[in-house]
């Protein structure tokens, strides 16, 4: 099971490095993991390019949750300058199950806002021979799927066994641009549907901190020129649990 879960995140890690110039970014999927009413979930992530998401999560009953998620990427280079953002709101049904209670379904469905600036420069010779300017908003809804469980695995460390959880979200993320303007110009909006596959693992620190390793992918569904799936999930983070009440 540990290596099946391991050769996954390779595969899926080695798509982030042939990622594009799409507009479409997206973040780290909110995989709250919530068990009781009172519950509250939190993460931050950071990938190799340093695009940062911060999501979380709350359980108003035994079964409903609420969430809110935003992050931002802010590149400055010669040849490129990215300055995209994002935020979220949704809300779901979270259940435990299993013989011990250590497994965890979750269904969530939301909407989202993004902005996404980008100038791509050409050189020759050092000297700037072009430049492309990408300025577009566009909004998405989404519904998720995550399946985890606390069934803890071991892994030693410098003398000291962690546990590790695993889990995975399954997205499908419908987005449109509202307001595309390439070098200044208004450009035809688009449109696309996104596959959006993640896997994580968790090592556990103590019950309420772990350390959060994700990666993923996304498929457009339709063939689109700016609006495609051009960029993967490949982050490392770490979430915190509280409020989660002892079982009975």
């Amino acid at each position: 099971m540990l290596s099946k879960s391991y050769l996954t995140i390779i595969l899926f890690a080695s798509i982030f490095f042939s990622s594009c110039s799409s507009i479409y970014m997206p973040g780290v999927p909110n995989t709250p993991m919530l068990t009781t009413k009172g519950e509250f979930a939190g993460g931050a992530h950071v990938s190799l390019r340093g695009n940062v998401n911060v999501n979380s999560a709350y359980a108003v009953s035994d079964h409903l949750a609420a969430m809110v998620n935003f992050g931002f990427l802010d590149i400055q280079k010669k040849r490129k300058d990215i300055d995209h953002r994002y935020f979220e709101i949704g809300g779901g049904y979270f259940k435990t199950f299993g013989p011990d209670d250590n497994r965890i379904l979750e269904f969530y469905a939301g909407m989202g806002t993004a902005n996404s600036f980008r100038v791509f420069r050409d050189f020759d010779d050092g000297v700037l021979v072009n430049s492309d300017i990408y300025d577009a908003k566009y909004t998405k809804t989404f519904v998720q799927a995550n399946y985890s469980s606390k069934k803890t695995s071991k892994v030693r460390l410098l003398g000291i066994d962690f546990g590790l959880n695993y889990g995975t979200a399954w997205r499908l993320s419908f987005v449109s641009t509202n307001d595309f303007k390439l070098n200044g110009v208004p450009t035809p909006n688009e449109d696309n549907i996104f596959i959006e596959p993640v896997f994580f693992t968790r090592m556990v620190l103590s019950e309420q901190f772990q350390l959060q390793y994700t990666s993923g992918s996304n498929i457009g569904l339709r063939n689109r020129k700016y609006l495609n799936a051009g960029h993967s999930v490949f982050s490392v983070g770490a979430v915190i649990n509280l409020g989660r009440k002892p079982k009975k």
